[in-house]
C-alpha cells in the first residue's frame, strides 16, 4: 500500500468512530478521493442472501441512486458468490476477463469488490477506479476489509441495518434467536465452519452454535418441539445453557444433561429439543458426539458420503430422563466435510409429497464441493434449492452446519 492508501485508511479509521451507519457512505466519498476512487457505494447482503441493499444517501456515477441487486446473475453479486474482485469495462455492465490487461485496464473502471469481515460475507463495494493494477486492488481490498469491519460493529447498534437487510416482517421468536446465533462463516488455518438456516423470518425451534476454544472447536444443532414462539424460547434456551456449560468446561454429555434440566426448569416437561452436541480437535481431527434424538451426522470425503455417524441416541432434551451414553468417536481425515442438520432438510416435500431426502442431500454437497463452490456459498445455493424443492413455502425449519477439516478451502475465503 502506498502513502496515500494508509493516510486514507488512517483518516477514515479516525473519522468512523463517532459515526452512524448512515454517515458512513458520506465518510467514504470524501476519504477515498486521494487515491482516484469515485462513487463508491457500499451494499449489504439481505438476511437471506438473496439481494445486494445499497445503503441510503449514495450515488451512481449516472447520479441515480443505486437499486439493489440481486445476487445471482449480476456483476455485483458475482462478486459476493465468488470471494472475488470483479470490474466491468468502464460503467457498462460487462464483465472482463480478469487473466489478460486489455488496454481498457489502465482507464477508469468500475469495480466490485467483497466485503469480508474475516470470512463472513457482509456485503459488496463498488468503486470507479482510475485503472486496474497491483496498487489499485490491493488499496480498494484494504478499504473493503475495514468497512467490513466498521459494519459489523455498528450494525449491532443500528435498527437501519437491521431494516435494510429483512424483505419482510419477522416473527418475534426469530427476532430473539438471530440476536444469539453466531456468524455464518468462520475459518482459521484448519478448519471452515459454515451454516444456514431458514425460513428466516419465521424460524421456530432450530438453532446452530459453534465456539473455538484452544484447539478444540466446538459444535451444537437444536431442533425445539413446535414452529411457535415457545418453540424459539425453548431454543434459546438449550443455546444459552449449552454455552454456559461449555465455558464451565462441563463434558459433552454433563453439557446436555445441563440443556435438558433448563428447558425442563422452564417448562416443565411440555416443551423439548432434540440435538447435537460435538468437539472436534481440529489439530487430530478427532470427533466426539453426543446424540440427543436428532439426525445422525454425515462425513463427506472424496466425492463421496462415507459416513452416517449413527450412535446409540440419549432421550430428546426437556424431558428430565436421564442418560446412558458417552460421547462417540469418530476419526476424520484431511479434506473431510461433515455436516450436522435438522430432519427439515431431508424431510422437505414438494407439493407432490417427494421428499429431499438423505441421498439428494449429500450429493447436493459433493456437487458443488467439485464445483470448488466454498462452503458458504454451498449452503447459501442448498437453501434456494430446498425453497424451490417446496416452492417457496418450507413446511419446518431447515438448518445445516457444515465443518471442512485440513482443508486448503480457507483461501478460498480470503479476497
Amino acid at each position: 500500500m502506498d502513502d496515500n492508501g494508509e493516510r486514507m485508511l488512517g483518516a477514515l479509521i479516525a473519522a468512523h468512530h463517532l459515526a452512524t451507519i448512515e454517515q458512513l457512505p458520506g465518510l467514504v466519498a470524501a476519504h477515498v478521493q486521494p487515491l482516484g476512487f469515485t462513487h463508491p457505494v457500499l451494499y449489504v447482503a439481505d438476511l437471506q442472501e438473496t439481494f445486494l441493499e445499497p445503503l441510503p444517501g449514495q450515488l451512481q456515477p449516472d447520479g441515480e441512486p443505486p437499486e439493489r441487486l440481486r445476487i445471482d446473475g449480476t456483476v455485483a453479486g458475482r462478486a459476493f458468490r465468488t470471494f472475488d474482485w470483479v470490474r466491468t469495462r468502464h460503467t457498462e455492465d460487462l464483465l472482463v476477463d480478469e487473466t489478460t490487461q486489455p488496454p481498457e485496464a489502465r482507464e477508469p473502471q468500475r469495480v466490485y469488490v467483497p466485503l469480508l469481515d474475516g470470512t463472513e460475507r457482509v456485503g459488496v463495494l463498488a468503486l470507479t477506479v482510475p485503472r486496474d493494477d497491483e496498487a489499485v486492488r490491493w488499496n480498494a481490498a484494504q478499504l473493503a476489509g475495514l468497512l467490513a469491519l466498521i459494519l459489523s460493529n455498528k450494525r449491532t447498534t443500528s435498527d437501519t441495518y437491521a431494516r435494510l437487510v429483512r424483505a419482510r416482517p419477522m416473527q418475534l421468536s426469530a427476532e430473539v434467536l438471530w440476536t444469539l446465533l453466531p456468524i455464518r462463516t468462520f475459518a482459521t488455518e484448519r478448519v471452515v465452519v459454515s451454516a444456514a438456516l431458514e425460513p428466516a423470518y419465521l424460524v421456530g425451534g432450530d438453532a446452530f452454535d459453534y465456539a473455538k476454544t484452544g484447539d478444540t472447536l466446538h459444535l451444537a444443532i437444536f431442533d425445539a418441539m413446535g414452529h411457535d414462539t415457545a418453540a424459539g424460547l425453548t431454543a434459546t434456551i438449550a443455546m444459552g445453557a449449552c454455552r454456559n456449560s461449555r465455558r464451565e468446561n462441563f463434558g459433552l454429555r454433563a453439557t446436555g444433561e445441563a440443556v435438558d434440566a433448563a428447558i425442563v426448569e422452564q417448562f416443565g416437561g411440555t416443551q423439548f429439543a432434540t440435538g447435537v452436541l460435538a468437539e472436534l480437535n481440529v489439530t487430530t481431527g478427532r470427533l466426539d458426539w453426543v446424540n440427543r434424538g436428532h439426525p445422525p451426522p454425515l462425513v463427506l470425503r472424496q466425492g463421496r458420503l462415507v459416513a452416517v455417524l449413527e450412535a446409540e441416541p440419549d432421550p430428546p432434551m426437556g424431558f428430565g430422563m436421564e442418560t446412558f451414553h458417552e460421547p462417540a468417536h469418530y476419526q476424520l481425515e484431511p479434506g473431510d466435510r461433515l455436516l450436522f442438520y435438522t430432519d427439515g432438510v431431508t424431510e422437505a416435500r414438494s407439493p407432490g409429497g417427494e421428499e429431499f431426502g438423505l441421498d439428494r442431500f449429500a450429493d447436493f454437497v459433493i456437487r458443488r464441493e467439485a464445483d470448488n463452490v466454498p462452503p458458504p456459498e454451498t449452503l447459501r445455493r442448498l437453501i434456494q434449492t430446498l425453497l424451490e424443492h417446496q416452492q417457496d413455502r418450507l413446511q419446518d425449519d431447515a438448518t445445516v452446519l457444515l465443518v471442512e477439516w485440513k482443508t486448503q478451502r480457507q483461501y478460498q475465503l480470503l479476497l
